[in-house]
């Protein structure tokens, strides 16, 4: 009779328990914050970062809620309709970033670094250390892995995430060793025909004294005439920050690719508002006018391919960031594999050949 009395109880729902109503009333308030900040003058990043911040942690919850609904399926379905919502508004919040919001998004303090890759996506992964002339530089990594059953090498720049680590890393700006390094391992890439994949997060080579007295200029320049010359297929990737020549470094490549919210500059919207305008607060102007997103950077040709990002940016979901830079890899790898060493070179020479060239076509009859 107890077990009867039991079967008969009506089954408490998560709507009727209070929890599906809660969870969409946080949403709507996420998506009220949001949208009022962004019909602002000058929309706040901080509203729209505490906004994907909460929205989160309603991911979060959903998937808890999916785990303890089980079999029934009208919750699933009512929790389903709830995330395709977040993921909605998070696809929208990213879509209408300013160029300066991708910035602020590029340099994110939890945004995946070159080794949070490397963790996920080259298994095997061996330093190596050293340029064989002055010391070893930390803030450039390099080594080589195994991706997707072929051996490669992988370049990438460090930034650090505590203050320890930043200081270890020199905050991801290399010197002129950590560059020798670099060209060190791509010669020993190309002589064993591995193919070389750079993952670049770095805001500018190191303009300290000593590295200037070790000649970063000179180190820099013999990077870009040896990387225009390697035989084997190249690919660069712009994963955070691509900053002036301590990017370009490492991204003479067959291949340019960039994340969703990266960015790719010969200055910073602050120096440049410090120069145009004697003003850094001017920043927000002079990132759009440099047009350093990625977008702006596939439509001057510079780059060949968008990667996207989990809703909300790559911070949020490493893993998923970490599939699609690798589906892109695949992609391309496999497509330069194919082309004989000449064919390479040419392609290499005439991607460089022809960027920033603008021509005024004259009337046949002129």
């Amino acid at each position: 009779m107890a077990d009867n009395a039991v079967a008969k109880q009506p089954e408490l729902t998560l709507q009727k328990s209070g929890v599906l109503p809660a969870l969409d009333y946080w949403t709507s308030a996420v998506e009220a914050v949001y949208w009022t900040a962004s019909k602002r003058d000058n929309p706040l990043m901080e509203a729209a970062s505490k906004a994907q911040e909460e929205l989160q942690r309603i991911e979060d919850q959903i998937q808890q809620l999916q785990g303890a609904a089980g079999a029934n399926h009208e919750a699933q379905k009512q929790l389903q309709a709830l995330h395709d919502r977040v993921e909605a508004v998070k696809r929208q919040m990213s879509g209408e970033l300013t160029p300066w919001e991708r910035t602020q998004l590029a340099r994110h303090s939890n945004r995946p670094y070159p080794l949070d890759y490397i963790e996920r996506i080259f298994p095997s992964f061996s330093e190596i250390h050293g340029d064989r002339a002055f010391g070893d530089d930390a803030a450039l990594i390099c080594g080589i892995a195994r991706f997707r059953d072929r051996e490669v090498l992988v370049l990438g720049t460090q930034k650090g995430r505590d203050t320890k680590q930043r200081v270890y890393r020199n905050f991801g700006q290399p010197n002129p060793e950590g560059y020798r390094k670099a060209l060190r391992a791509m010669k020993f890439a190309e002589k064993w025909r591995r193919p070389i994949i750079s993952l670049i997060d770095v805001v500018g080579a190191y303009p300290g004294l000593g590295a200037e007295e070790r000649g970063q200029a000179e180190a820099i320049a013999r990077n870009l005439r040896e990387m225009a010359r390697l035989e084997v297929p190249f690919i660069a990737v712009i994963t955070g920050e691509g900053g002036s020549g301590g990017a370009l470094a490492l991204a003479v490549a067959d291949r340019v690719l960039m994340l969703e919210n990266s960015i790719y500059s010969v200055i910073s919207p602050e120096g440049c508002a410090s120069i145009m305008w004697r003003d850094s607060t001017k920043k927000d102007i002079a990132a759009q006018a440099l047009r350093i997103t990625a977008k702006d950077i596939l439509e001057l040709g510079i780059c060949d391919e968008i990667v996207p990002e989990p809703p909300g940016g790559a911070q949020h979901d490493y893993d998923a960031a970490a599939n699609y830079l690798a589906d892109a890899l695949e992609k391309h790898l496999s497509q330069l594999e194919k082309l004989p060493v000449k064919a390479l070179l040419d392609e290499r020479y005439n991607k460089f050949r022809n960027m920033a060239q603008y021509f005024r076509v004259e009337g046949a009859g002129a």
